[in-house]
């Protein structure tokens, strides 16, 4: 029997969130905005956090530097319950950070800095402890200078081998995106971009399209979100929409990560593929309704009410 429900590897970040943001000042000026966070990210990271609220035992599997903020990242993920024994501390690098000026409408015009997960692999003496687990979630591709393209593939390939179930997706999508994601294709049980990052990949339009050319590649279940319009889950010629909830949205940071992990935890539970994609939209629509990736989520039986309630 694995150790852990989920080994989350791939990109952990720390955000530096603050909104609402209209504009820069100009020159040494200072603006007055109400709120600022600080918030473990990325696309392993913010999934992981959720995936800790949400009852399941994790394992998070990355790199942060030897600086302040990854005291703040290692930390807050050691408070969650989450096992920080496999997350690589890299001397002479920082911690992978972002900062985001969150707009009145929502969106994050970002400011990165690369840091430790470039340098961020998986060696075989570590393959043993990260594939001891039920669920295996690789996030981040495109942001993992060492580990993208085959040391991925391989990655992937080595968890389903040893029986885990395989959930991808990727932090953004650009024009060089597209050869470090075909040669996982045929190892990725559940495939969670969004539509937009689907057909950048794709160099198709449409979700049927793009459903289609992830399938013949390989992917066992596509699962496009959609923003307004839901989610779409595709397994064999089955089509099984999830509507979005009707909320008041703060900020959509990290409701990629909230879905992803909602829809995990529904696998994990044995649910239905409709109601795993429930749970992914509840999850993703409480992150929607506060500042940061681990924002509006409690715990398991909070997300659960609320799913009931905008349900009914």
């Amino acid at each position: 029997m694995s150790h852990f429900d989920v080994s989350v590897v791939g990109l952990y970040i720390l955000d530096i969130l603050g909104r609402p943001v209209t504009a820069i000042p100009e020159g040494g000026n200072v603006e007055f905005i109400e709120e600022i966070r600080l918030t473990v990210a990325g696309t392993a990271g913010g999934t992981v956090i959720d995936l800790a609220k949400l009852g399941l035992n994790c394992q998070a599997v990355g790199a942060v530097g030897d600086d302040e903020k990854a005291e703040f990242v290692l930390g807050h993920m050691d408070k969650m319950g989450i096992d920080i024994r496999l997350m690589q501390q890299l001397e002479g690098v920082e911690t992978s950070a972002t900062i985001l000026n969150v707009r009145p409408n929502g969106e994050r015009p970002a400011l990165h800095c690369r840091g430790a997960s470039d340098h961020f692999d998986v060696s075989d003496a570590m393959l043993p402890q990260v594939l001891d687990c039920r669920f295996f979630h690789l996030g981040g591709t495109g942001l993992l200078a060492k580990l993208d393209g085959e040391p991925s593939a391989k990655l992937l390939k080595a968890a389903q081998e040893a029986g885990c179930i395989t959930t991808w997706d990727l932090v953004g999508a650009g024009p060089d995106t597209w050869k470090f994601v075909e040669p996982l294709l045929p190892h990725i049980d559940y495939f969670i971009p969004s539509i937009e990052e689907a057909e950048i990949l794709s160099g198709v339009q449409g979700v049927e399209d793009n459903i289609r050319f992830f399938q013949t590649r390989g992917v066992k279940c596509p699962v496009l979100t959609m923003g307004s319009e839901g989610s779409i889950i595709a397994m064999g010629d089955d089509r099984i929409h999830v509507p979005a909830y009707d909320i008041e949205v703060v900020d959509t940071t990290g409701c990629g990560d909230a879905y992803t992990a909602g829809f995990i935890a529904g696998l994990a539970d044995g649910r239905s593929l409709l109601e795993c994609g429930h749970l992914g939209t509840a999850s993703a629509s409480l992150v929607a309704s506060g500042l940061g990736s681990d924002a509006g989520i409690t715990d398991r039986a909070q997300v659960e009410a609320k799913m009931a309630a905008w349900r009914a």
